[in-house]
């Protein structure tokens, strides 16, 4: 199995959820939820990336280590770009950035990406579903990946995409909604903060269209386990606890 850290970038002020990460889901912090998570997956490091003392005071996991990073860092990518810096990760060591927001991210989906980017020889690496609901296609908070046949990233975006020009209300097959999920080696996360926000990066709000528009690669693979959408908003919060509630009477019912 690849070696890999797992980094959690997590920002107290978050816009539309004010507090997101510390939000409970079934009793406990969000943020703790996606810490086990990264856990399980078998990293040999787990850091929360913060620039908030409420963030770092709430979070007592063993095995998790709080990184401070400055509060003027315009994406999650530049806060651990600081935390690579301040820990001294040496530049080959795969960096497996999990959003603070992915509560019940899959262990085995944390590994995949990690094994992709090994593979995959490409800068960076990152995972997709496919679209199955036109509401979804269509929504701007579910962000699209269009890939070639050779599963390289062309473009991230907000619009619908692919668009069917000739089948408008069905999705088309080849319709990817982009999981928040990230490798990439120290060296080249290090490399990537120190650009400038791209043209598109700043039109979309994707950090990830830097990549691209820098000429660097970016490898995509459809999930092999489920990824549950990440919570953006009260109603996310309000299914996650659906979820949370539905997976322990699940667990309760086997230990009977």
């Amino acid at each position: 199995m690849t070696d890999f850290i797992v980094a959690i970038p997590a920002r107290y002020a978050s816009t539309r959820l004010p507090g997101k990460p510390l939000l409970p889901i079934g009793g406990k912090p969000m943020l703790q939820h996606v810490a086990e998570r990264a856990l399980a997956a078998g990293a040999r490091e787990v850091v929360v990336a913060t620039d908030d003392a409420r963030i770092a005071e709430a979070l007592h996991l063993p095995g998790v280590r709080v990184c401070m990073t400055s509060a003027e860092h315009p994406s999650g990518t530049d806060r651990l770009a600081e935390c690579a810096r301040a820990l001294g990760w040496p530049n080959d060591a795969v960096i497996v950035n999990l959003q603070g927001d992915e509560p019940f991210a899959p262990a085995e989906g944390i590994r995949q990406v990690a094994e992709l980017l090994k593979r995959s020889g490409l800068e960076m690496a990152t995972l997709a579903a496919p679209i199955r609901d036109w509401a979804q296609f269509t929504d701007p908070n579910a962000v699209k990946v269009v890939a070639d046949a050779g599963g390289r990233a062309l473009y991230f975006t907000r619009a619908p995409a692919p668009w069917p020009r000739d089948a408008v209300g069905q999705v088309p097959e080849a319709a990817l909604r982009h999981i928040g999920i990230y490798a990439y080696r120290a060296g080249f996360l290090k490399r990537l903060s120190a650009l400038p926000a791209s043209p598109l990066e700043r039109c979309e709000s994707l950090e990830q269209l830097r990549v691209l528009e820098n000429g660097f690669g970016i490898a995509v693979a459809r999930a092999l386990a489920e990824f549950p959408p990440g919570v953006d908003t009260q109603e996310d919060l309000a299914r996650a606890e659906r979820i949370w509630r539905a997976s322990d009477s699940a667990r309760a019912a086997g230990d009977a």
